[in-house]
């Protein structure tokens, strides 16, 4: 049951995230779009930090184990970047919102690149 404790700091940053994520689905309550976004990505980051955890503790097993938690991670970190640069590039004017448009797929390429080719 040890290997299942988490750290004060790890029960301390989902404290906030829940606090944070209440607080953005109490002030957009009457907006349905913005409410299944805050859970969506709530859960994604919940998905992701277990996936990062899994990780850790997967040194020395085999390397298909590995590299399916990577894919999973990758997916999780770009889905996550799309999400929020979806949120993001309709509020800028429209060459600033390529430009983040760009560097969301240049991050997700390079992490791509980090993970499987690297």
């Amino acid at each position: 049951m040890a290997g299942r404790q988490y750290s004060a700091l790890t029960t301390l940053g989902f404290g906030a995230l829940a606090f944070n994520s209440g607080l953005a689905i109490y002030k957009s309550w009457g907006d349905a779009v913005s409410v299944a976004f805050v859970l969506a990505a709530d859960a994604a980051l919940a998905l992701l930090f277990l996936c990062l955890r899994e990780f850790e503790r997967a040194r020395g097993r085999a390397a298909a184990t590995n590299r399916n938690i990577k894919a999973a991670v990758w997916a999780l970190t770009t889905l996550l970047t799309a999400m929020f640069v979806s949120r993001v590039a309709p509020l800028m004017p429209p060459v600033v919102a390529a430009v983040v448009w760009v560097m969301a797929v240049a991050t997700a390429g390079g992490g791509f690149w980090a993970f499987f080719l690297n």
